[in-house]
């Protein structure tokens, strides 16, 4: 028999681990999972910052808790895990959004600002996504892995952007979704990807100041940028059972940029 929609996207009794939830993209996502249910926990590495996120959902009615932590670092990412399931019990789901970029043109781009980059857009999606794995979703045979990459991960840059290693990692996450859904299916776990487009935010603030509003938008179909509301529903169709025959996949939400201009 088949369930009524509202059943397949509720999220109560489950437990979300949203990394850079703090702001942006990720506490749009926590406010989007919690609504629909879910036990919240947020990781990033400012406690001022997760304090107010906290007080914020908490206003909307979310349980929501926070780790100030940095997911970048091995240990520090492995124990962001370890305390979601010591004071949750469990993870249900995994939101991989913490990023940093780097703008540099590719022949002077510094190297340690390269593996700044990728230690934490993609260093940290292995060790947070193994961790979770191991420690709570391949024992209940079920879970659900949602990573953040963006459309400058599906091709190369036309020039605006010279941001080399934050292309190549969010490349990187791409494929590392595709390649986790393959392995992970047979314990349950989903594993997908969204790639967003512009949307306002501390990352894309000195992009939009310096190429304008009304430029980026012009270049999406749908003659706008992303806002507070654009990534909730993608990210609560991965997140719950209305998704569960869905992994290995990549949806941009970007306006239609990558659909008219390969990203």
């Amino acid at each position: 028999m088949s369930s009524k929609v509202q059943d397949l996207f509720d999220l109560s009794g489950q437990v979300a681990l949203v990394t850079g939830g703090s702001r942006g993209l990720g506490l749009q996502i926590a406010e989007a999972l919690g609504e629909a249910g879910a036990r919240i926990m947020l990781s990033s590495r400012k406690a001022a910052d997760l304090e107010a996120a906290v007080a914020h959902l908490r206003g909307r009615g979310i349980d929501a808790q926070f780790i100030a932590a940095d997911a970048a670092d091995e240990a520090q990412a492995r124990s962001i895990v370890s305390q979601t399931v010591q004071r949750l019990g469990q993870i249900d789901i995994l939101v991989n959004n913490a990023g940093a970029t780097w703008g540099a043109p590719a022949e002077e781009h510094p190297v340690d600002a390269w593996d700044k980059v990728m230690d934490l857009n993609i260093r940290s999606l292995f060790v947070m996504s193994q961790e979770a794995a191991r420690q709570s979703m391949i024992p209940r045979r079920q879970g659900r892995i949602i990573n953040v990459a963006s459309i400058a991960g599906l091709s190369g840059n036309s020039g605006l952007m010279k941001t080399i290693a934050y292309n190549t990692s969010k490349g990187a996450a791409v494929n590392f979704t595709r390649a986790l859904a393959g392995e992970w299916g047979e314990y349950g776990i989903t594993v997908n990807a969204l790639a967003p487009g512009f949307f306002p935010s501390k990352m894309t603030k000195g992009l939009m100041a310096s190429i304008g509003e009304e430029k980026l938008a012009a270049h999406a179909p749908l003659r706008r940028i992303g806002d507070d509301d654009d990534l909730k529903g993608a990210a609560l169709l991965f997140a719950s059972r209305a998704g569960k025959h869905i992994t290995g996949q990549v949806l941009a939400v970007d306006g239609g940029v990558s659909a008219v201009h390969g990203g």
